[in-house]
């Protein structure tokens, strides 16, 4: 193998670029690479690592996906009609003292297993937990759980990243959720001997590539659009709480965010919320003139329907007088 210097690593780098591919795949590209001429000096064969000092083109930080505060709260408030709470004249074959009880919860095979992902639903959305903290949950603190939730205090102890423990608020709506759970979750006998809050059909945690499944089969079937991921719960639940309160301490202390750094990048999503209803509600929003509908006829012979035109690309003789972009129809 002839000897390889940092400026032909530099130069495939820059054909990658070239053909198309981002700075992310060319860095998995030049990673590979690295691991590859390092075992090539491990075994004697270069005496210099050439791609020592070549680093990939810098990656734009995406944002994160986030749902709007309409599509959350629908998502948040889905049940499929098949389950909650039974209805009064279900009530009516059992005994008075259980009608006095107050409404319960249907627990048949299917319900129960709605019920659940309802409640990781408000968790994940009303605490802003990952999905790993909340499928960590346990039903009751112990020495050896890694969070639980404080109904009577109306808050979650939870251990994150970094082995660091933290406190969150949780809502009305996610209590009563996980009322809903625990009463359902008892009534199907999945009780005995499981720890866990979220469990499987057979007693075991549920893991977090069940609970994806289960989050968009509900995503779906709430009528959202696109995929809907546990974390984009939890970017919302950032999104919105910066939006409301704009306290940017605030979310990094309830996101568990060791760097302030990393909990900046929600500022751009409210900038993006900001200027939205800037440009909607402020009439000095606009900068460029209002353009017109104009629909395609065989008099606009040329032209393309669906096209953004400029007033002089459109034959005089049509019988207007337009001083601003028109929509071919």
């Amino acid at each position: 193998m002839g000897q390889r210097e940092p400026g032909h690593a530099r130069r495939w780098a820059a054909q990658l670029r070239a053909s198309g591919r981002q700075p992310r795949g060319i860095a998995l590209v030049l990673s590979c690479w690295r691991g590859f001429f390092t075992w090539l000096g491990r075994q004697g064969v270069i005496a210099a690592h050439p791609l020592q000092a070549v680093r990939a083109p810098k990656a734009a930080q995406p944002l994160p996906k986030a749902l709007d505060v309409h599509d959350a709260l629908r998502l948040a408030a889905h049940l499929p009609q098949s389950a909650g709470p039974a209805r009064k004249e279900g009530r009516a074959e059992g005994t008075e003292s259980e009608a006095a009880a107050g409404p319960t919860v249907a627990a048949t095979a299917p319900d129960w297993q709605v019920l659940q992902i309802h409640c990781l639903v408000e968790l994940l959305y009303g605490s802003g937990l990952r999905i790993a903290e909340a499928l960590g949950l346990d039903v009751r603190p112990s020495s050896a759980a890694l969070g639980w939730v404080d109904a009577q205090a109306g808050e979650v102890q939870v251990l994150g990243k970094g082995g660091k423990w933290r406190t969150v608020p949780v809502g009305a709506a996610a209590l009563q959720a996980l009322a809903q759970w625990l009463a359902a979750r008892a009534q199907a006998g999945l009780d005995a001997g499981a720890a866990a809050l979220f469990v499987g059909a057979r007693g075991a945690r549920l893991t977090p590539q069940v609970a994806r499944r289960k989050l968009q089969a509900l995503a779906a079937s709430a009528g959202l659009a696109g995929r809907v991921h546990p974390h984009m719960l939890r970017h919302s639940f950032a999104s919105h709480v910066l939006q409301s309160s704009a306290d940017l301490r605030a979310v990094q202390e309830l996101l568990g965010h060791a760097s302030i750094a990393s909990t900046q990048i929600y500022t751009r999503l409210d900038f993006q919320h900001l200027s939205r209803a800037y440009e909607a509600a402020h009439p000095r929003a606009r900068k460029t003139a209002p353009k017109l509908k104009l629909h395609y006829t065989d008099r606009l012979i040329g032209l393309v329907p669906g096209a953004w035109c400029q007033p002089r690309s459109i034959p005089s003789d049509i019988g207007w007088a337009l001083s601003a972009p028109v929509l071919l129809l």
